[in-house]
């Protein structure tokens, strides 16, 4: 007959290795969760970290537009001759005043509108200007000339 001490050093053995095992599994599943969890956040502050990169070079491209005078770059404009049209119908202005606020002749407002010309980079800065202008600035500016 085997040794009682042998048999219940055995059943120790081998309960404490059922409950180790249990502890154990319950760990391994937190664990890889946790590293689950460390490698989606890694991949958000990489895609923030790109986004940051995009928009700092869109605002270094924006700070580049501006001179040093608070002028925008003509380079920077685009030409519509449809917008064209519709900013001068905005302000209720004839061609040839247009073109006075412009500093052109009314014949290149014309052109610019029927799209024969496009306007140089002067006359791009002035346009972009007077965007922000109302009808009573555009009338005052005229007036005053």
């Amino acid at each position: 007959m085997p040794n009682i001490a042998v048999l219940l050093k055995q059943e120790i053995h081998r309960v404490s290795r059922r409950a180790t095992s249990a502890e154990l599994s319950a760990l391994r599943k937190a664990s890889a969760q946790q590293r689950r969890d460390v490698a989606a956040l890694r991949r958000q502050v990489a895609a923030l970290g790109r986004q940051v990169a995009t928009l700092a070079r869109g605002a270094a491209r924006a700070v580049q537009g501006v001179k040093s005078t608070g002028k925008v770059a003509a380079a920077r404009l685009r030409f519509s001759a449809k917008g064209l049209r519709a900013q001068r119908k905005r302000l209720a202005l004839s061609a040839g005043d247009f073109g006075r606020l412009v500093g052109t002749s009314a014949q290149s407002v014309y052109n610019w509108e029927q799209e024969r010309a496009t306007p140089r980079s002067p006359q791009m800065a002035a346009i972009a200007r007077l965007r922000g202008m109302g009808k009573r600035e555009a009338r005052a500016r005229l007036g005053g000339e």
